[in-house]
């Protein structure tokens, strides 16, 4: 953790050459000790030098510090929990501060922007098509900033979803400050996540690249309202400059805020009415994602594979012991953790990866601190 911590605070290094010596050398505290001899992918400056050979003590042990929270992580490149669809994307972060719950950057997630000043049509449309999101099991995902962003955010939570917000500040950081009681609402139960440090400051060069890994992790990006000049724009043209889709709802001619959509719909946009549009059209690539989850699971040391649990998605009738006991287990009450480890006799770590992929099969809803419902088959 040192390592990746240090190589995060060299001044000048930037994301590609942190993920080029990486994969080079195999781990960050490897490629670190290249760096130090010199084995860099181009000439590092005399002020990147100075700190590879003495971080500052001060700056290293509040970052440890930020880190020693439990619902606190740090995602290297290194590190296979890294999530799958961010890590296909050019230019993508070398690593990820998250507070809240990781798991959740490789659910099937949509991303929904839009202007900071949008109208109450375009804020009652963003709550509908978030709702209806999260109801299909998809995390929202957005940047916390005003207007379309912070709507979304707060209608997946008072639906008793998911969310995730990507900031352009470090992680213990809120901007704007007045999403303060928000982000800790999304922290709770959901994730909050920046490539940057902590103690980051908001800069305006920050935010493009929040923009990156916001489309980077989503399989979709919607844009509810934006001006021609709109930052979600930018959004947009990374998501299909990453090749995921991009959705655009329209609005009146007379809408200023409604020209940024139209712009992106006769560049390529899919025109969007409903937000059953956006789930039929991304429904068999959250499938492919689920598959991709089940695999990672299977491997995981202390994943549901090493307890002899079944990851296949199978009917309830056939499937192993272990995932037949705790649906039982689960009833119709929300239930937490520690209840369902003692009703199973399961190990929590098991549990939790269990509860991941019967999430992902449609069994199981998650809901307010960490606890889970089951849903009745019809």
């Amino acid at each position: 953790m040192d390592a990746w911590l240090t190589l995060l605070r060299t001044p000048s290094i930037g994301p590609a050459t942190l993920r080029t010596a990486v994969a080079r050398h195999g781990s960050a505290s490897t490629a670190l000790e290249a760096l130090r001899r010199g084995d860099s992918p181009r000439e590092l400056d005399a002020e990147a030098r100075r700190w590879l050979d003495a971080p500052d003590p001060a700056r290293m042990e509040a970052d440890l510090e930020w880190l020693e929270h439990p619902d606190h992580h740090l995602l290297g490149w290194d590190d296979p929990d890294y999530p799958s669809l961010l890590r296909e994307i050019p230019g993508a972060p070398a690593a990820l501060f998250v507070d809240g719950d990781p798991t959740l950057l490789w659910m099937p997630q949509v991303a929904i922007v839009g202007s900071r000043s949008a109208s109450e049509h375009g804020l009652a449309l963003c709550r509908r098509f978030a709702r209806a999101l999260a109801s299909a099991g998809f995390t929202v995902t957005s940047g916390m900033a005003d207007g379309i962003d912070g709507a979304a955010h707060q209608a997946a939570l008072d639906a008793d979803a998911r969310t995730v917000a990507v900031l352009g500040t470090g992680p213990d950081l809120v901007y704007p400050r007045k999403h303060r009681a928000l982000a800790a609402r999304i922290a709770a139960s959901g994730a909050l996540v920046s490539e940057f440090p902590p103690g980051t400051a908001a800069k305006p060069e920050h935010f493009p690249r929040r923009n990156r890994i916001i489309s980077g992790l989503a399989l979709g990006t919607l844009v509810v309202e934006a001006g021609l000049r709109s930052g979600s724009l930018i959004t947009a043209r990374c998501a299909s400059e990453q090749g995921r889709e991009v959705f655009a709802i329209p609005g009146s001619i007379n809408n200023p805020l409604a020209r940024g959509c139209h712009q992106l719909i006769r560049d390529g946009a899919r025109l969007t009415e409903s937000a059953e549009e956006i789930i039929a059209e991304l429904s068999a690539l959250a499938a492919s994602l689920g598959d991709r989850l089940r695999a990672r699971l299977g491997s995981a040391p202390g994943s549901a594979a090493d307890t002899g649990a079944a990851v296949e998605s199978t009917p309830t009738g056939s499937r192993d012991p272990d995932y037949v006991r705790l649906l039982e287990a689960l009833g119709h009450d929300e239930s937490s953790l520690d209840e369902l480890a003692a009703r199973t006799g399961l190990a929590v770590s098991a549990l939790s990866s269990m509860l991941l992929v019967l999430e992902l099969e449609g069994d199981v809803r998650p809901g307010r601190g960490g606890k889970y419902t089951r849903i009745p088959r019809s």
